[in-house]
């Protein structure tokens, strides 16, 4: 177990309990969520080690490792993942000034990223801690994604583009992670972080009940300040800052079902996302996910 006496983002102590969240997909525990003050990032208390959280994934309903389509909410997501796996290659290309190149995709699930990637000319290379994911993307897509541990064993300056869709709030090592980001990046490359956004429209709506929250598998949860925070520590800038529109839709629909105890309400999720999203247009703060951009 692990237990902070300080902000694991920013190293400083200004921080005090804010609420308290269930895990709803495997152990049903509650778990306290921590607010630090200088920041403003919150992180999971008391989380399990290393050694020991790999129980809490264990579950069918994990859809990155198990690209399950059991439920409404797991088909919609499929869904709309072509579009949104093609919206992420566009940003790539777009915010790297590169056609081509060399991609590092950590937490990579079952390759479906790697996979549009690939075909669109890039080379790739894959991290993903589960083994029955990287099972599935070697059948899926004959990618032979690696275990994490190798991050610290790959070359200097390698990457034009290291992307993370929703891995860092995973990540225990975080500051070791961040700083060996930056030395895997090549002149000009670009990191893509993909996180919730606590200060969302939608958090605010369903509070301890929001979905992405996800205790405890997430660790921290970030908010634009505490991100800008983390990055300035270790000499790099968010240079960007993109919604994930369909997030918005996805949580709700989720958190309806751990408010309805499993049954839901599409209609209200349904309007809730769509307000978080008008919100965005006003304030990009208020998208229930966002896609940071950030060089070196």
């Amino acid at each position: 177990m692990v237990h902070y006496s300080h902000c694991p983002v920013c190293k400083k102590e200004s921080i005090a309990r804010a609420l308290s969240a269930e895990d709803y997909t495997v152990s049903h525990q509650r778990f306290e969520i921590w607010h630090c003050n200088s920041c403003s990032a919150r992180f999971t208390q008391d989380i399990p080690g290393q050694e020991a959280i790999g129980a809490f994934y264990a579950s069918e309903n994990y859809i990155s490792h198990s690209d399950t389509k059991e439920g409404l909410v797991n088909r919609l997501y499929h869904a709309v993942r072509k579009r949104t796996l093609r919206s992420k290659m566009q940003l790539v290309k777009r915010e790297t000034a590169r056609q081509q190149g060399a991609l590092l995709d950590i937490g990579c699930g079952t390759g479906a990223f790697l996979d549009t990637m690939q075909h669109a000319g890039w080379q790739i290379t894959g991290l993903e801690p589960d083994e029955q994911a990287r099972k599935r993307a070697a059948a899926l897509y004959n990618i032979k994604a690696q275990e994490p541990g190798i991050l610290f064993q790959l070359a200097p300056g390698s990457f034009d583009a290291i992307t993370m869709w929703h891995v860092l709030e995973h990540v225990h090592d975080l500051h070791e992670y961040v700083a060996q980001l930056k030395k895997l990046l090549s002149e000009g490359g670009r990191i893509f972080i993909a996180v919730p956004n606590y200060t969302s429209y939608d958090s605010s709506v369903y509070k301890e009940h929001w979905a992405a929250y996800d205790v405890p598998r997430h660790l921290y949860h970030f908010s634009p300040q505490s991100m800008n925070t983390l990055m300035q520590m270790h000499g790099l800038k968010v240079n960007a800052v993109h919604p994930m529109w369909f997030d918005s839709f996805y949580v709700s629909m989720l958190s309806e079902q751990y408010i309805n105890k499993g049954r839901g309400n599409l209609a209200r999720a349904a309007i809730r996302g769509l307000v978080s999203n008008i919100k965005t247009l006003f304030s990009k703060n208020k998208c229930s996910s966002v896609i940071y951009v950030i060089s070196a």
